[in-house]
């Protein structure tokens, strides 16, 4: 037997025994390595209906979408339409935001980085008309800038959805019709779905979540967010071999299965370089690309993305150096411990690169002067709020401001305690992981200036 040979059997037995054991409804497993292709899938795409999974089941991939978006951005730049240097307001004069400084400095490359620094979780619904991105633009003329574009990483919808509206200026259609002609279609992928009417064409996966803690993970009422989001990972959906078919172009130097150069020579690997390192988030790379999430490893550095909707979550980890890559597409439970024991065991059994290690809190924390740590820390959809108590604990109360899809849409406190550096870590877990939270003073002030959680929010006072 082949390594993938041996792998595929491996997700044949497992994969029914592990989606069972994370309360995981329905998984799709996709494995691609030197022209060869394994998919399995289990479970049950909705508990309402109880219709099986297979493995041409279509599953929402969340944010991965903003790699599909990153390459369309990037074929601008192969055809010389963009520069990546160049400020947005070259090729969209109407971008504003509440700093018109800040908006007249970001650049192209700021928002395939996450750098650009204006507030990004703004999910403003503008309609399901072809103008839907168009106008969400208009949305943001009111939202603060957090920090001086460049100045560090905090993960940005809004921006993508800048991108997104780029990508239709410069090819004169909507969104998705430019994902069908410049990518889905050029690769040949049957398998996707830009809407929810076109996914209810396929046998499609429904999400699930929990209501309260410990009372089981049920269909959700909504299937997907709002289209004007579409670029950065609203709706997106797809099978597992279509995934894995946009990985193979970008592992094959830009060429998709028939031949066609989708990306210029050299631009797949430009995507997945190094730009700029991360804080220790736990849950994250070390470093980020452009568009690409990045894992550093000796054995070969990984790259890929994760994706996160209405109870579906996926996962996208390539390995160029060894020509792997892998997809895991879920919809519900505890889908982040999944992930480690499946994409883990294949990227250790056909590749010299590892995932991380989750993160967990020490078994006996050290007693810290939380005085850095403490107060209040603001973004458009949440207060954080840390304080700690008369026994010298330390809490996390996280209080949302209206629909926070990203951070949540309800209240909840969390203890936290040291884990390195300037990092806390939460002492319980939240759907199997420890979150961690890099608490930052970039300018040197002595107390935090931002709570960096994947996104960076404000300190805003005791």
């Amino acid at each position: 037997m082949t390594g993938l040979q041996e792998v595929s059997a491996y997700l044949a037995e497992q994969l029914p025994v592990l989606i069972e054991r994370y309360d995981v409804p329905a998984a799709s497993v996709g494995v691609s390595m030197d022209g060869e292709t394994v998919t399995h899938a289990a479970g049950v795409l909705s508990k309402a209906t109880g219709v099986e999974a297979t493995t041409d089941s279509v599953f929402q991939i969340g944010s991965i979408t903003k790699l599909w978006t990153a390459s369309l951005v990037m074929q601008l730049v192969d055809e010389g339409l963009v520069d990546l240097d160049d400020v947005v307001r070259k090729y969209l004069p109407e971008f504003r935001i509440a700093d018109d400084d800040a908006a007249s400095e970001i650049t192209v490359r700021h928002l395939l980085t996450h750098t650009a620094g204006f507030e990004g979780d703004i999910f403003t619904d503008t309609g399901m008309g072809d103008d839907c991105v168009e106008k969400y633009l208009g949305v943001l003329r009111d939202v603060p800038q957090l920090f001086p574009p460049g100045e560090m990483w905090s993960y940005n919808n809004a921006g993508f959805c800048v991108l997104g509206r780029l990508v239709e200026v410069l090819r004169g259609a909507p969104y998705d019709v430019c994902l069908r002609r410049h990518l889905v279609e050029p690769l040949g992928l049957a398998g996707v779905a830009t809407s929810p009417y076109e996914a209810i064409l396929h046998r499609a996966a429904v999400g699930h979540l929990e209501q309260e803690p410990g009372s089981g993970y049920e269909p959700t009422s909504v299937w997907a967010f709002a289209r004007s989001n579409i670029p950065a990972g609203s709706m997106l959906a797809m099978d597992t071999e279509s995934l894995l078919g946009f990985a193979r172009m970008h592992l094959a130097d830009g060429r998709s299965a028939s031949g066609t150069q989708v990306l210029a020579p050299g631009t797949p690997a430009s995507m997945h370089d190094k730009q700029l390192d991360l804080p220790y988030l736990g849950f994250s790379g070390a470093s980020w690309g452009l568009g690409f999430e990045r894992f550093d490893h000796p054995g070969g550095d990984i790259v890929g993305h994760d994706g996160s909707t209405i109870g579906q979550d996926a996962y996208l980890r390539t390995v160029p150096t060894a020509g792997l890559a892998v997809v895991l597409l879920t919809n519900g439970g505890r889908p982040a411990e999944l992930y480690h024991e499946v994409v883990g065991h294949v990227l250790a059994e056909l590749s010299s690169a590892r995932l991380p290690e989750p993160a967990t809190p020490p078994a006996v924390p050290a007693r810290i002067d939380a005085e850095f740590y403490l107060g209040t820390y603001s973004c458009d959809i949440a207060d954080v709020v840390v304080s700690q108590d008369a026994e010298g604990r330390i809490w996390l109360d996280q209080i949302p401001r209206g629909i926070g899809i990203e951070l949540g849409d309800t209240a909840f406190r969390s203890e936290l305690v040291h884990c390195c550096d300037t990092t806390l870590i939460a002492r319980e877990p939240e759907r199997g992981v420890h979150r961690v939270r890099a608490f930052l003073d970039p300018r040197g002030t002595g107390h935090a200036a931002y709570v960096h959680g994947g996104r960076a929010l404000v300190y805003a006072g005791p």
